[in-house]
């Protein structure tokens, strides 16, 4: 009998998702070789037929293994097709990852508006990994006016939620503000809470 269909835990997800962010690749190279699938749980086989079935797990993991080239050719295009279903359904990693392949312009065409709009759905879930992109996003003035009181909130968020790189950005971009933007960001992110459905 087949195992069923398991959430991976938090922290594997978390490292896959980081592991898409860094990626900074634009081009679909087929010549790459093939990285093989090394999670047990779940088949590639079962994983499809799960995201088949409209399950927005599977399709982000799908998502994120044709976008790592894990057990697949890298593809954005299909990474990005199997993103936009999880997204869609409200699957924040999914709307994350979504983001940024927009960011970068892999499988999609690249715009800072798309990578922004994506990285807001999924942080008015909660999602610790869209703070830390709004925060780069809004310290960098990428889509947004730079603004390092929102980037240091974005920062805080994500580092509260375990982002531990987001504590480094915070704590470099700190160095560029006065006492007074640091309390204004600190007291933004203590009143921030998620959006309801």
């Amino acid at each position: 009998m087949p195992k069923p269909f398991s959430v991976p835990p938090l922290p594997w997800l978390l490292c896959c998702l980081l592991a898409s962010c860094i990626a900074d690749d634009s081009s679909t190279d087929r010549s790459k070789p093939v990285v093989p699938y090394e999670e047990s749980s779940v088949s590639i086989p079962d994983l499809r037929k799960a995201a088949d079935q409209g399950n927005p797990d599977a399709q982000n993991r799908l998502g994120m293994l044709y976008s790592e080239g894990r057990g697949v050719s890298q593809d954005y295009i299909q990474a990005k097709q199997w993103f936009d279903k999880a997204a869609e359904k409200g699957h924040p990693g999914a709307q994350v990852n979504l983001g940024t392949l927009y960011f970068h312009g892999n499988g999609a065409p690249e715009s800072e508006q798309m990578a922004l709009s994506w990285f807001r759905r999924a942080a008015a879930q909660g999602d610790a990994l869209a703070f830390a992109k709004l925060g780069l996003m809004y310290e960098q003035g990428r889509g947004v006016p730079q603004d390092f009181i929102q980037a240091h909130m974005w920062y805080n968020l994500s580092a509260a939620h375990g982002e531990k790189r987001a504590i480094e950005r915070r704590d470099a971009l700190t160095k560029q503000m006065t006492p007074v933007q640091i309390a204004e960001a600190q007291r933004l992110a203590k009143e921030w809470t998620p959006k309801p459905k």
